[in-house]
């Protein structure tokens, strides 16, 4: 039988023939030399008694007619028969990186295209099956998943979770019997469940350990599972969860899984998202133009449904005096929009708010040198709104049932054709129309009785969202786009190729940001992370915190405002243009350079950077999240030095320590040289801070 071996920088995966799929045997560290003719000798199971008479291989979709007893790959039927079926593989390698699998049941009349890709570069691995019905009888579709084996070191979990403005919380439990299931129902990617895993070795932490790392990209229902046999086998299973009846196939239909993208890492976690922020940033993230992050300054929480155009120029003109540079107007443009329980669905211009058009904010935004955005929310739209008037039959939903509203609304279904067509020449209109070069596009809540023509339709609802942004980007290839739904509940790399900045939680307290931010970097490089400076007493959370800890939290991420700079006193707009002036000459490095979590001694605070590797160059924060655990904080201990070189050192920003020492470490006082090997293994004393403060470090090899 034939063995396959692809591998990238730093990681190796090995497959082989089997008696029907291919089976993943090795996916770890690369294998630098020729593999072993007798490897397949090395790696062969013994069959123990009381059990099949054959091996029982763990293969890349698992068929229950080979006697895989745990969840198979495919589940479907044709009016209840070919429920069962047993596949003949050919396999066929393209360089070492990329294997295509085709293989068919001539019997079950199902067609079966894999394809397996390790990314040169990065090390991240992808998979992709497609389903052909090849036979006359409809062939009803109930699950079909990708399939990765995990090493039997893989004993821990690391999940992420959330509600809204709580999103990405990481919840660690064991991996040792059964199987651990995560669905999303709720027909958005969700708050509540990430489409995505962390699977290691015991204790696996940012620095060490065995990691593997899985993304479902995905913006509708999934269902991820992590299983262990009672052999000690290890797996992980992703799929789009389809509801009864979703996905049926007429003879010569086909059905393509979205696509898995997953990373090996040796060194623990930091590794793991280096290859995934490589990823995404050459082959995901798409920017129009060549051109720094612009700074943000968003009118929602400064305004909110309060229009009126000489108000907002003053805002404007405040704002560029703050050094922004994309000026977005959030919800309550459009008629009937005076709070959040009408006018959805109307997308014309409020013409009583804006007597003399948009373009009189348009153009004194764009004479102040900054570009201009504007808020929607095209999927959903309120009873009260003439839309919905004039067109009760376009909302998703079962016909003759009454389903709840959500927000005050409902949504619509795209998959209508008078509905999609509706929607793309308004959208079409409006960025004709006016000089938009930015969307913030929001959908604030869940499917209910997601029905199209009777049938389930969160498939075909998010396959028309995909269509509708992908003509909108052909017809208007500059304009960028935000996705935020209600905050972060549509974050993932499918609906990413479609946009180029992600709103991480309608939470702008820097407290939860602090928690929230660094989980979203596992899979998301820092330039596609919406982070804003809020006010100092947050909307959500009724916290208040300090100008300092607002800004370094918001530095890190794609920077913006959300405040009204009229307002506030003319030393606060000065705060806030201090901290948008520092993230400009940091933006070079924080949206290119490596991102890494440091180790830490102590709960109570966290410390991080993005570093150049090539220059040495990084910037780093260490973040008193709570009361510290101890009188004395721990040191700051960096990676990835030169051992042999030498960092100057520099606070370029940090709390008032006055109350609460009577002597500073002496490296905060002043600017100093040290070598990397100390950096490194003695690492900065931190100074005492008080709780919900921040101090961030810039270090610079010296030539």
């Amino acid at each position: 039988m034939s063995i396959y071996h692809l591998y990238g920088q730093s990681s190796s995966v090995v497959m082989r023939e089997t008696s029907s799929l291919p089976e993943i045997i090795y996916w770890g560290a690369k294998l630098n030399h020729p593999l072993d003719d007798n490897l397949l000798s090395a790696i062969s199971r013994p069959v123990g008694e009381a059990s099949l008479d054959e091996d029982v291989a763990l293969t890349v979709c698992p068929e229950a007619s080979e006697g895989w007893f745990a969840s198979p790959g495919l589940e479907g039927n044709r009016a209840g028969k070919d429920w069962c079926p047993s596949f003949t593989a050919s396999c066929s390698l393209s360089g070492h990186s990329h294997l295509t699998i085709k293989a068919q049941d001539t019997r079950a009349q199902l067609a079966l295209q894999l394809s397996v890709n390790l990314d040169e570069a990065s090390d991240v691995l992808t998979l992709q099956t497609t389903l052909s019905n090849l036979g006359a009888k409809r062939y009803n579709l109930q699950r079909l998943a990708l399939t990765l084996p995990l090493s039997q070191q893989c004993n821990e979990l690391l999940s992420l979770h959330g509600r809204w403005t709580k999103e990405f919380q990481q919840y660690r439990q064991p991996l040792e019997r059964g199987i651990i299931a995560q669905e999303n129902r709720r027909g958005r990617t969700s708050h509540q469940y990430f489409p995505g895993a962390m699977i290691g070795s015991q204790g696996f932490n940012h620095q060490q350990g065995e990691v593997y790392g899985f993304h479902l990209a995905w913006s509708g229902n999934h269902r991820l599972q992590s299983g262990v046999k009672t052999d000690g086998r290890r797996w992980l299973q992703a799929e789009e969860l389809l509801l009864s009846g979703e996905v049926g196939l007429e003879q010569g239909e086909t059905y393509q899984t979205p696509i898995l993208y997953a990373s090996y890492s040796a060194n623990g976690l930091n590794q793991m998202s280096a290859n995934f922020h490589r990823f995404v940033r050459q082959h995901i993230l798409r920017f129009p133009k060549t051109k720094a992050r612009p700074v943000h300054l968003n009118t929602w929480e400064g305004i909110y449904f309060d229009h009126d155009p000489v108000y907002i120029k003053k805002m404007a003109s405040l704002a560029a005096d703050m050094g922004v540079e994309r000026f977005i107007i959030d919800d309550g443009w459009f008629p009937g929009r005076d709070h959040d329980k009408a006018g959805l669905g109307d997308w014309y211009l409020d013409t009583q708010k804006y007597p003399n058009g948009l373009e009189e904010v348009i153009d004194h935004v764009l004479a102040l040198g900054m570009e201009f955005g504007l808020w929607f929310e095209p999927e959903m739209v309120n009873p009260d709104s003439d839309l919905f008037r004039q067109h009760p039959d376009w909302i998703l939903g079962q016909a003759g049932y009454q389903q709840k509203t959500g927000r005050y609304q409902y949504v619509l279904d795209l998959q209508h054709p008078q509905v999609f067509d509706y929607l793309l020449a308004r959208l079409d209109s409006l960025l004709s129309q006016y000089t938009i070069s930015y969307i913030k596009w929001d959908m604030n809540r869940e499917l209910v009785q997601p029905s199209h023509l009777g049938e389930a339709a969160v498939h075909g609802q998010t396959k028309a969202f995909y269509a509708l942004l992908d003509e909108l980007a052909q017809r208007h290839p500059d304009l960028e786009i935000e996705s935020c739904s209600s905050g972060g509940g549509r974050i993932d790399y499918e609906v990413l190729k479609r946009s180029q900045r992600f709103w991480l939680s309608d939470s702008n307290d820097a407290l939860e940001r602090q928690i929230m931010q660094p989980a979203m970097l596992y899979f998301f490089p820092p330039e596609v992370m919406g982070s804003h400076i809020g006010p100092a007493h947050s909307h959500t959370t009724y916290r208040q915190h300090s100008i300092g800890f607002r800004g370094l939290t918001a530095l890190l991420g794609h920077m913006g405002v959300e405040l009204d700079p009229v307002a506030v006193e003319e030393q606060e707009r000065q705060q806030f243009a201090h901290y948008i002036a520092l993230h400009k000459t940091l933006r070079p490095l924080l949206h290119s350079g490596t991102w890494q979590q440091l180790p830490q001694c102590d709960a109570s605070w966290q410390a991080y950077g993005v570093q150049d590797q090539r220059t040495g160059e990084g910037v780093y924060w260490a973040v008193q999240l709570t009361m510290p655990s101890y009188s004395l904080p721990g040191a700051l201990k960096l990676l990835n030095l030169d051992p042999k070189a030498r960092y100057w050192v520099e606070v370029l920003d940090k709390p008032d320590f006055k109350h609460i020492m009577k002597q500073r470490p002496s490296w905060i006082n002043q600017a100093t040289d040290f070598s990397g090997d100390s950096l490194m293994k003695l690492g900065l004393q931190l100074p005492i801070m008080d709780p919900e403060s921040a101090l961030l470090i810039k270090v610079t090899r010296q030539l």
